[in-house]
């Protein structure tokens, strides 16, 4: 038998752990895209489907994800838009079922935000305005911070201890590295910033657009970090786009959160951060027989050549100077 995490997560296990929570299924289990959990559509007799995500084991402890939960639902309290894991009658959300921790989730539907809208970043940046100003209200006690040790050193040293980079490459991607990390530390140092809690993955795909207003999804990564980070994934094009991208988020975002400028120098150690920790996760979960069938062309000579590459062109950009808004204020 396998010894994969989920390899005992059969479809009639998942019905009888929503089951024994009181929902009546009626036997249709569609698995959904998702490959650090896992997360399935189910049927439930005459009423709406609902969503059940199993976290993936020993990655967030039961107290982590419960706090995850928690500020999800202060958020939703404040009516915040966000899709909240629901609510047992028992008072809880978050569940275990032998090795796994699980939720349930009401079904939402929607599409991707329309970026190129100068509006639609506005209204972005006031939902991420008055989530941060939420998040700033305490500190996560026990869910980690997005920092430069776990998404940074830890990535290379992982990648570097193992056998994925070729022996081609490796020589280049050792040292390129070791002088991103550097440079990376020096930017973080000059930047002083107060940790917040954060979604930290505020990515498109992580956003349903409906009844003119974004829903945020997945706070499965959420942490202690800089705010920028929830913006910064937002912006796409030249400088001059992203500039005029940026001055749109900031408009709506300071109706609720003042914005430290400041942290505008970390957007790319940030972006960095993210490739270095992004080609590091497919690496930690390649005996995961859904990382291999879906990422075939990671391990691969052509893949390492090009991540590389962009690397070089990131350690190119660290050294450029940091995007402002076009106002200049500080």
């Amino acid at each position: 038998m396998s010894d994969h995490p989920y390899s005992t997560l059969t479809p009639e296990r998942i019905l009888d752990a929503v089951e024994k929570l009181g929902y009546h299924c009626d036997g249709r289990l569609n698995a959904l895209n998702s490959y650090e959990n896992r997360v399935f559509q189910i049927g439930i007799n005459d009423s709406a489907p609902i969503i059940a995500k199993f976290y993936r084991p020993s990655r967030w402890s039961f107290e982590q994800v419960s706090e995850e939960h928690d500020f999800c639902k202060e958020l939703a309290v404040a009516e915040w838009p966000i899709v909240p894991p629901l609510v047992h009658e028992s008072g809880v959300s978050a569940h275990r079922d032998g090795e796994f921790t699980f939720a349930l989730f009401p079904r939402i539907g929607g599409h991707a935000p329309e970026l190129d809208s100068l509006d639609t970043l506005e209204l972005l940046g006031r939902s991420l305005g008055r989530l941060h100003a939420i998040g700033s209200v305490k500190p996560f006690s026990s869910r980690p911070q997005l920092d430069i040790q776990s998404y940074g050193i830890d990535s290379r040293e992982f990648l570097l201890s193992n056998d994925f980079i070729p022996p081609s490459l490796l020589p280049a991607y050792e040292s390129l590295t070791k002088d991103i990390i550097k440079i990376i530390e020096q930017r973080f140092s000059e930047c002083t910033y107060a940790p917040i809690r954060i979604h930290a993955d505020c990515h498109p795909g992580n956003i349903l657009w409906r009844e003119d207003r974004g829903v945020f999804v997945d706070f499965d990564d959420c942490r202690m970090g800089p705010a920028v980070q929830d913006l910064w994934m937002l912006l796409s094009g030249d400088r001059q786009d992203q500039t005029t991208q940026l001055d749109s988020l900031l408009e709506g975002y300071e109706m609720f959160h003042d914005f430290n400028d400041s942290e505008l120098c970390l957007i790319e150690p940030l972006r960095t951060l993210r490739m270095l920790n992004y080609a590091a996760w497919i690496a930690r979960r390649w005996t995961d027989p859904a990382f291999p069938s879906t990422f075939t062309w990671f391990n691969t000579e052509r893949y390492w050549a090009e991540h590389v590459l962009q690397l070089r062109e990131q350690f190119a950009n660290l050294q450029e100077p940091a995007l402002v808004r076009s106002s200049g204020n500080y």
